[in-house]
């Protein structure tokens, strides 16, 4: 028997939260939120949702989790931006009991789709070595050379989703996220992202009078940054939809870190001096998405302007620190 208990685990994080806020204005009316985070500590708390603290690292959380639901999104990990994820390979790889327990418990209660948010972590280093690279498409992760932790774990649960719906039957579906940014995220405190943390400097600025800033590395590595509401579009749209393999969702709009900071200033009204820490976690030197599989499948690509989505995320933050002063 189907059921339309759609859970969303993670639901406490940036993603997630905004995943659960989406599914309410799109009707949906029998959501479960998991994560393991007590919830005055979620990035949204959704009236109407069942809202669960559970550590879906245990096996038992991840069958209280799924019980009775029809639809899955797992988005739960222990992760964060470069700063986080170069320090803490441990953690981030002990994700992997997180998906292991989420397939085995959906596998279980009868799940009947199972979306998994992976990365672009995964793809091969040697593929990022350039600023002036080309688009990753999906193959090139392999053969495998990932995100040494982070992206290990991703890759190996990408193999365990397949795997599932090989062996068991499982509807599994896999979207490689690259560099997902916007409102109510994170944007201090360690875990932040480069758009969040960008968006954070330039306001300290601005406030403090000290017009300088610091960037990680020498700011000609190369992104690509995926507003919110298309990451929400396109993980609905990909398990919603046939595509069996792992596919990438993300902008392909690029841009140097250098490039990102000009944007933010424009936003601020402000012009800064540089100050480049070479010593600083920095990633791969050159990332984007290649969009055609998305194309192909589903006639759409996130297409969110960087510019649009940077200014709605600096006022945002902008209004979190105000009221912090």
């Amino acid at each position: 028997m189907s059921s339309d208990k759609i859970l969303v685990a993670g639901g406490g994080g940036f993603i997630g939260g905004h995943l659960v806020a989406d599914l309410l204005r799109k009707g949906h009316q029998n959501i479960r939120s998991v994560d393991i985070k007590p919830l005055k500590d979620w990035y949204q708390v959704l009236p109407g949702v069942e809202n669960l603290q559970l550590d879906l690292q245990d096996k038992s959380a991840c069958e209280k989790a799924t019980k009775d639901a029809g639809t899955v999104y797992n988005l739960a990990a222990d992760m964060g931006g470069m700063g986080f994820i170069e320090n803490n390979r441990a953690l981030c790889m002990l994700s992997v009991l997180i998906n292991t327990h989420m397939l085995m418990a959906a596998r279980k209660h009868g799940v009947e789709r199972f979306f998994y948010a992976s990365s672009a972590c995964v793809y091969a280093a040697d593929k990022q070595t350039d600023p002036n690279l080309t688009a990753l498409k999906e193959s090139d992760a392999y053969p495998a050379q990932p995100e040494d932790g982070y992206g290990w774990e991703k890759l190996f649960s990408e193999r365990m989703c397949r795997h599932f719906g090989e062996d068991f039957g499982l509807t599994t579906r896999v979207a490689r996220y690259h560099n997902v940014y916007g409102p109510l995220g994170t944007y201090d405190g360690g875990r932040e992202k480069a758009p969040a943390a960008i968006c954070r400097k330039v306001i300290q600025a601005k406030m403090s009078g000290k017009h300088d800033i610091a960037i990680w590395g020498d700011g000609k590595q190369t992104r690509s940054f995926m507003y919110i509401d298309d990451c929400l579009k396109g993980t609905q749209a990909i398990l919603a939809s046939d595509i069996l393999e792992p596919i990438n969702l993300g902008s392909s709009e690029i841009v140097t870190i250098n490039g990102l900071v000009d944007i933010v200033e424009e936003i601020a009204g402000v012009k800064l001096k540089r100050n480049y820490n070479l010593s600083a976690p920095k990633g791969v030197n050159g990332r984007n998405s290649d969009n055609t599989l998305i194309q192909k499948y589903l006639h759409w690509e996130p297409n969110t302007r960087l510019r649009d989505g940077m200014e709605r995320t600096y006022h945002w933050i902008f209004d979190q620190m105000s009221k912090r002063n």
